[in-house]
């Protein structure tokens, strides 16, 4: 039985994906003979998903046409591409152990389609033995909605006070609000440049992974 739980969202927060994106919207651009986009402008858009991608890649917005064609088109490229370029933030994998040492369990509840989750945890060798990863598939709504959450602490058997939820997103810190499960907003994720984490209420933020491994040390003495 795990004492407690912490859960992730995975682009942006336990995984940096942001380069396979880059490389795959660069090089669909210079398929249409555009210019490349600034790494980091691409970066900030990862978590908004595909769709904001290909809305900021192309200039095109959903139901317009060409979209669809853009949208499929990203989304086959990044299942022939899935994780060439993604990694672990810096410190994760100490934190992980601990986490273990600890007998806490920890997961992913995240907006990706398992299509692209499941592969890509494997990769990394990431699949939380001692843990879950709750996908779209598994949910009838998606973040902000707490549902994703509230799978994820049945399938623990644990109370929500038992767990904590880490994102980069507002969304992310509005679905642990909406649970009523402690809030980390996690200010080294894919934050756009209009961006104000201070105004998304979330219980903690921090900086960077060192500080979420000690804040985490902090809740789970």
């Amino acid at each position: 039985m795990f004492k407690g739980a912490v859960l992730f969202d995975l682009d942006g927060t336990l995984v940096d994906t942001a380069a396979d994106f880059v490389a795959i919207v660069n090089d669909m651009r210079a398929s249409d003979n555009l210019p490349a986009l600034p790494d980091d402008t691409i970066r900030n858009r990862v978590s908004d998903g595909a769709r904001a991608l290909v809305t900021q890649g192309f200039n095109l917005t959903e139901g317009e046409p060409g979209f669809a064609e853009k949208l499929d088109d990203l989304l086959e490229r990044y299942s022939r591409t899935l994780g060439d370029e993604a990694a672990l933030f810096d410190g994760f994998e100490p934190l992980l152990d601990n986490l273990a040492n600890k007998q806490l369990a920890w997961g992913v509840v995240t907006n990706k389609p398992a299509r692209f989750t499941d592969p890509l945890l494997s990769r990394l060798g990431l699949t939380p033995s001692n843990g879950v990863a709750i996908c779209p598939c598994q949910l009838t709504r998606k973040k902000p909605d707490p549902e994703g959450l509230y799978k994820a602490l049945e399938m623990l058997e644990l109370d929500v006070d038992k767990c904590i939820y880490v994102g980069d997103h507002e969304r992310d810190i509005e679905a642990a609000k909406n649970a009523g499960m402690v809030s980390v907003a996690c200010a080294y994720g894919y934050l756009k440049d209009d961006d104000d984490i201070d105004t998304w209420q979330a219980d903690y933020i921090v900086a960077d992974v060192d500080e979420l491994h000690t804040l985490i040390n902090q809740l789970f003495q």
